[in-house]
């Protein structure tokens, strides 16, 4: 089996995982975050579950990324960009901003950390090996639609987490309704945020491996976002009840 055929592989892979993670999450919640419960084996901070789970997605998407032939052409370099400046904060910066005391499952740090290293790999080696971004790439419409809706979503994405931050004072316990902003019409901006960014990511690479990245993000994040707006409904009576779970407007 060659490389080619092996990446391949992998990529079906990561459709499949998505195609079992639907029916998975739609049943069972993640059981992090605000659906923390036992029954799952050994814990471990919360703040180091995500530094762990998340870092194979900057350290070994560089590492792969960097030993392919095109690493240092400018379009990889750009789509490089647009990767660690998602993975960078998610792995390294946004734990630091988690309040301590919470605890994840070991189980699910694996879960997360084995997807990761797949998911690098076949991200980071299309990019940088098997991909063909030659510099008329910079001039196809394709690449800036998929960098504009990845910014778009970026910037989503953050100001949602903010919001999420801000929402307790030192010393204070507990949850509250968020407000502002796209938290006046879906219960999860953060998500719609990433579901933006992936999904530009798809489009700026044109490649199988990244829309099989969008599709998993979409599998994974749809139904978590579903748990989470029916929490917030069954939690707080006077939640706003026009309010949809991802999508404005629709889901």
């Amino acid at each position: 089996m060659s490389e080619l055929e092996f990446h391949t592989l992998l990529v079906q892979g990561v459709f499949l995982v998505a195609a079992l993670t639907v029916p998975a999450l739609l049943f069972i919640s993640a059981p992090y975050g605000r659906h923390a419960r036992g029954g799952w084996g050994p814990q471990m901070d919360t703040r180091l579950a995500w530094m762990v789970m998340e870092s194979p997605s900057v350290l070994w998407f560089s590492a792969v990324f960097f030993a392919g032939a095109h690493a240092w052409s400018l379009v990889p370099l750009l789509l490089l960009v647009l990767w660690q400046s998602h993975y960078v904060q998610r792995a390294f910066i946004f734990p630091l901003k988690i309040r301590p005391g919470g605890l994840t499952p070991v189980s699910v740090v694996a879960m997360g950390f084995a997807f990761n290293l797949v998911n690098a790999y076949v991200n980071a080696r299309w990019v940088s090996e098997f991909g063909r971004y030659e510099l008329s790439w910079l001039l196809d419409p394709r690449l800036w639609l998929g960098v504009g809706l990845f910014v778009l979503g970026y910037r989503i994405n953050r100001r949602a987490d903010a919001v999420l931050a801000a929402l307790r004072r030192p010393g204070e316990t507990g949850y509250k309704i968020p407000r502002g902003g796209l938290y006046e019409l879906i219960s999860c901006p953060n998500y719609f945020g990433e579901l933006l960014e992936w999904t530009g990511w798809a489009i700026a690479t044109w490649s199988v491996a990244g829309l099989s990245f969008a599709v998993f993000t979409a599998a994974n994040l749809v139904p978590r976002a579903l748990s989470h707006h029916k929490w917030y409904k069954q939690k707080f009576p006077d939640y706003p009840p026009g309010r949809k779970a991802v999508i404005p407007f629709v889901l």
